[in-house]
């Protein structure tokens, strides 16, 4: 059996886009039933880990204003150790730095992501040897989004975003822009004023272009940009110059560009005050290429 200890490995943590949301209900634990098309993004966050043999978890670059038991990094670290099948002194541990590009409060699932990214990757570093389903379960119980990052392909999620679909949308240039402010992902589901009604979609709705028909959306929008004029600004802005969206609970809005060109193009002409990147749309997670390129996988 191989050894990692005192290896290190850079892996990536990608972003993930919402190309629509619905909320079709609300369930009587308080959940909501979703239907959303996930897309991820060649762009994110970098986790460097080195596998210890000191049974400890260490975050070398803790996140300024989260506390370490609260930190998802840690958090999943934790948890597929007390999964794992390594008890007692011997067991393995991770010294965990992050590069952190994600803006927290904009939809791009960056906590989740790195989750996922850790779960995938010290399964394999500490040969834990659960299945992508085991993990994906396991990665529930930390946030709704982290079972799309574990699964690692484009999907047509329902439920609270746990059952996954695989599809594969247009791989296009986006550019995502977030204004100054950040929202709550709680904020947004408890809202009074959340729309919760939209119908399920049929299986003929699904092939149709997410950009090109009405019937496609994000029901966290609608709410949200009666409560955050910075939002409502920007994205009567972008959309007056291609297809325009907010991701998730918001605060970030992507841009669907025809080339990296254009989207350079309105990247320079964004008024002042609004942060922004720019990446292509990836039907599979940059990090799987990664794991497999190390021969993780």
């Amino acid at each position: 059996m191989t050894s990692y200890i005192n290896q290190t490995f850079e892996l990536p943590s990608p972003a993930k886009l919402n190309l629509f949301l619905h909320i079709i209900g609300r369930r009587p634990d308080g959940y909501h039933e979703l239907e959303t098309l996930f897309q991820f993004l060649e762009y994110g966050d970098t986790l460097t880990l080195e596998i210890t043999n000191d049974n400890k978890i260490n975050l070398l670059t803790p996140i300024k204003g989260v506390a370490k038991k609260d930190n998802l990094i840690y958090k999943a670290a934790q948890l597929l150790k007390n999964h794992s099948k390594y008890h007692g002194e011997n067991t393995l541990g991770v010294n965990i730095s992050i590069n952190k590009v994600l803006p927290m409060g904009g939809g791009l699932g960056g906590g989740s992501s790195n989750a996922a990214t850790i779960l995938l990757a010290l399964n394999t570093l500490w040969q834990c040897e659960l299945s992508t389903e085991e993990l994906a379960e396991l990665g529930l119980s930390l946030g709704a989004d982290v079972p799309i990052f574990v699964h690692g392909y484009s999907a047509f999620a329902k439920g609270v975003g746990e059952k996954l679909i695989t599809k594969h949308p247009e791989e296009s240039w986006y550019l995502v822009s977030k204004p100054n402010c950040s929202i709550s992902t709680q904020s947004v589901f408890t809202a009074s004023d959340l729309p919760r009604n939209s119908p399920p979609l049929t299986s003929d709705e699904l092939m149709h272009d997410v950009f090109a028909n009405d019937i496609f959306h994000n029901d966290c929008q609608t709410m949200v940009i009666n409560h955050y004029s910075e939002v409502a600004k920007l994205l009567a802005w972008l959309i007056e110059y291609a297809p325009s969206r907010m991701t998730g609970t918001g605060a970030c809005i992507f841009t669907r560009c025809s080339s990296q060109s254009m989207a350079r193009d309105l990247q320079a002409k964004l008024p002042k005050g609004i942060s922004s990147f720019i990446a292509k749309g990836a039907n599979k997670s940059p990090l799987l290429s990664k794991m497999e390129s190390y021969q993780l996988r």
